[in-house]
């Protein structure tokens, strides 16, 4: 962990929620699936944020407009933001075969594109499967056809792409290992239908983001971790679902 100050430079929407900030600063230590915590003046908790990719030294981080926290930070423009950075495990590159199937859903989709990036880079044939509710919330396709990868869209309501679930598409598709991100009952889905083994990153709240104040632990079949230190990232047969 590294406590740093980026300078924001650029601040953009993607959609009506979703917004692409792009920071100025050290990055040579991040890993895909890891996050940072945001410090924002006036609120007491640092938000958490997916690293969704490293441009030399910019970092950029996606997020979507839903309380206070983000609100404040749509607003920002210029200035710096103190940050703790290179923080949870990250995604396990090593396991993942030579047809990776890469699945993320709404803002879960961030942290999927530096993963892509760095996958492709070591010659592996990526495919993505990227879940929204309707076709005015996609952001992304086109950079992640950029990147190489093979790009299936699912939309709920029908209005782009396949219509359906995530895991509608996973049916068809032909994978040697997947990684995951998105709210928690796609990532049961997933885990239901999965053909073979794969890492899933999970959103927690967080109060430290560095493993401190165990808010954020959950059970594993090896006993409790936290999602902030141990995680974001786990592997699909450590996984025991709430009920």
């Amino acid at each position: 962990m590294k406590k740093i100050k980026y300078k924001v430079i650029k601040n953009i929407e993607l959609n009506d929620k979703v917004m692409e900030m792009t920071l100025l600063g050290e990055t040579s230590g991040l890993k895909p699936g890891q996050f940072v915590n945001i410090q924002l003046e006036g609120l007491h908790l640092r938000r958490p944020i997916s690293v969704c990719d490293i441009k030399g030294d910019k970092l950029i981080i996606l997020y979507k407009v839903v309380g206070k926290g983000t609100e404040f930070m749509k607003n920002i423009q210029g200035g710096y933001l103190d940050i703790l950075t290179e923080l949870g495990n990250g995604y396990d590159l090593s396991k993942s075969g030579d047809k990776p199937l890469l699945i993320g859903g709404g803002i879960g989709i961030p942290p999927m594109y530096y993963l892509a990036k760095k996958l492709i880079e070591e010659g592996k044939k990526v495919k993505v499967i990227l879940g929204f509710n309707t076709k005015d919330e996609i952001f992304y396709e086109e950079k992640f056809k950029n990147l190489g990868a093979q790009v299936f869209i699912t939309t709920v309501d029908g209005s782009y792409g396949s219509k359906g679930f995530v895991t509608d598409k996973m049916k068809e598709v032909d994978y040697s290992y997947f990684y995951t991100c998105g709210p928690e009952p796609m990532l049961k889905a997933v885990h239901k239908i999965s053909k073979t083994s794969g890492q899933f990153s999970f959103e927690e709240r967080m109060g430290c983001g560095f493993g401190a104040c165990m808010g954020c632990s959950c059970k594993t079949i090896t006993g409790f971790k936290r999602i902030c230190k141990e995680g974001p990232v786990l592997d699909k047969e450590e996984i025991l679902w709430k009920d």
